[in-house]
């Protein structure tokens, strides 16, 4: 085709399509008054303008005769199908903010400085830069701080407390990652059950474009201001370099302020170059996620459930009946047992005390939770539209919760049957606490009940968080301590082996066992103690409480004090008691 052609008008029924790339705009086109290009722009001979034949006219693509247009082909023309995705984060961020990356960069400096040490108050410090780079990005996005988002955010910074005063390793993992959760809920302020069981798992989808975003932000002002940017990283190079001379002159001329400075700066050695150089990218790919998220979050909320297909009332509500007969059934018997019927039920089963609360206590763990599945199923096919229908679902279903709640105090109960015959453990402890907590739910979904579940989402959420925090806060392995203590002096057995496993947080209440009894309680965390030079900021509360407890009753004898008792037949490790009072294997932790 030449290159002279001239523009011919569209039916009347073609759209506009788009540009192929590369070619000029419409108002670019060549007008019927000229030539196209020019002639020198055109190699070869030009074609003679007498006696050629005439050029065909020009036709659309698409554009069938008769004037019917051809369906377009979605692979060639038009803006592609917009995904699932794109409906949930359907709008970027705008540039970053000099705020934001400082805040992020403050963020990996300090991941690789202090978490290369252990866990402490310096989770805490580095959260704080994070929530700081994660607000700067939410202003500039224009969002605004609402009440949900600043529980989130509380609670999140409120559980990092955690690591800094106890020393158990379980507490403090739960910690962290409920933080990570509500700080992810935060950044997406979810409402609904989609938003808020998503939004608490999906801060790691925003690492990518959350890098790529940073990225983008340091070219441009690299390419911007050139100068601004290389003054002050040489500044900074002039100041590192200055504090490292001369800190090492000052600490090499007085040990006093040697010490000072080592207890300040961590030491980095050459080994652990790697693994800082991870804890730094760790720490600002993180600080960008987070500062993404916070200015461009993603609506988890707009995932819709749909609801079940609604059920006749007889169809749904008669083995819900059914069931509560069975709850109604099953308490009445729990109420004879509690009332001090357990002489005649052992009679009947040929179980003798503990076996029965321990063989109870795991059935009706998962009565519970299979109670919540019955309750979410029930709500899906539950009769709907009529003031009675809401009135049967509200009375079936709540009679349902009572009734769970009154299992959920019998096995409570039972757990503490089987603490007091056996001691507390860390398995013991945890599967009461989560019971504990399921009983809080079905008080939050009696309430939903009657007062709406719009805030029942969002209220479970809370409750599980405050959960964790108090768990954390109560020291658990202190507690098991404490309780097994108290059971030996009540002339109960003890465990010694179990209890050389726990934590510094154990030490308090194993100083009051009587030697040798003692020693071997705090010989193998004293060891460990010992063994771990941690700075302050990877020290927790409990953990500086112990060493000052162990420091003043002579901790360095404590393994030749439990061996001298062993070698003259002392009673160090046994269990005590009496023949009915023998120690449990059902459970090794």
């Amino acid at each position: 085709m030449s290159d002279q052609a001239s523009e011919i008008p569209r039916p009347e029924d073609a759209t506009e399509r788009p540009e192929p790339a590369g070619q000029a705009e419409p108002s670019e086109r060549p007008r019927t008054s000229g030539p196209a290009v020019s002639a020198a722009s055109v190699k070869g001979p030009l074609p003679e303008s007498h006696g050629a034949a005439p050029e065909p006219q020009q036709v659309p693509i698409g554009t069938r005769p008769g004037g019917h247009r051809s369906p377009p082909n979605p692979r060639q023309y038009g803006k592609p199908q917009a995904s699932v995705w794109s409906r949930l984060r359907p709008v970027g961020p705008t540039t970053i903010r000099s705020s934001t990356l400082c805040s992020a960069l403050a963020t990996a400096i300090l991941s690789a400085l202090l978490l290369g040490d252990g866990l402490g108050s310096n989770l805490l410090i580095v959260a704080l830069p994070t929530a700081l780079a994660a607000f700067f990005a939410a202003r500039a996005a224009g969002r605004r701080l609402r009440p949900w988002t600043a529980v989130w955010a509380v609670g999140g910074l409120a559980l990092l407390v955690v690591p800094a005063l106890r020393d158990a390793g379980w507490p403090t993992f739960l910690a962290v990652v409920s933080a990570v959760a509500l700080g992810s809920l935060a950044l997406h302020s979810s409402r609904g059950w989609p938003g808020v069981l998503l939004g608490s798992l999906c801060l790691f989808s925003s690492v990518t474009d959350g890098v790529g975003w940073g990225a983008r932000g340091v070219r441009e002002r690299m390419a911007d201001s050139r100068g601004w940017l290389g003054a002050v990283l040489r500044t900074t190079a002039v100041a590192v370099v200055l504090l490292i001379v001369f800190g090492a002159l000052f600490a090499s001329a007085d040990a006093a302020f040697a010490d000072v400075l080592g207890n300040l700066v961590p030491d980095v050695s050459v080994g652990e170059g790697l693994w800082r150089s991870l804890l730094f990218v760790v720490g600002l790919v993180g600080a960008l996620a987070a500062a993404y998220t916070a200015a461009a979050p993603v609506h988890w909320d707009a995932i819709t459930v749909r609801p079940g297909r609604a059920r006749g009332r007889l169809e749904w509500a008669l083995p819900l009946m059914v069931l509560n007969l069975l709850f109604t059934a099953f308490l009445a018997v729990q109420l004879t047992v509690l009332l001090g019927g357990y002489d005649k039920v052992m009679a009947e089963t040929d179980l003798s005390y503990s076996p029965y609360a321990r063989q109870g206590f795991w059935q009706l763990l998962w009565a519970t939770l299979l109670t919540l599945l019955v309750i979410a199923l029930a709500l899906r096919r539950a009769p709907r539209g009529r003031g009675s229908d809401r009135t049967l679902v509200r009375s079936v279903l709540g009679a349902l919760c009572l009734l769970t709640l009154v299992v959920v105090a019998s096995a409570l109960r039972r757990m503490d049957l089987y603490v007091e015959a056996y001691g507390l453990t860390r398995l013991r402890i945890s599967v009461a606490a989560v019971e504990l907590w399921l009983g809080v739910v079905f008080v939050l979904i009696m309430i939903a009940g009657v007062r709406g579940a719009r805030l029942l989402p969002r209220a479970v959420a809370a409750s599980a968080a405050v959960a964790v925090l108090a768990f954390g806060l109560i020291s658990p392995d202190g507690l098991i301590a404490e309780q097994n203590v108290q059971r030996y002096r009540d002339d109960h057995s003890i465990d010694i082996d179990y209890l050389q496993g726990l934590s510094a947080d154990a030490v308090p209440a194993l100083d009051t066992l009587p030697e040798p009894l003692r020693s071997c309680a705090l010989m193998e965390i004293e060891r460990s103690l010992r063994a771990s030079d941690t700075p302050w900021y990877a020290t927790s509360w409990s953990e500086a409480r112990a060493r000052d407890i162990l420091g003043e009753r002579g901790s360095g004898d404590l393994a030749r004090v439990c061996q001298a008792s062993r070698t003259g037949g002392g009673r160090d490790g046994d269990r005590g008691g009496d023949e009915g009072d023998p120690y449990d294997p059902y459970d090794p932790y």
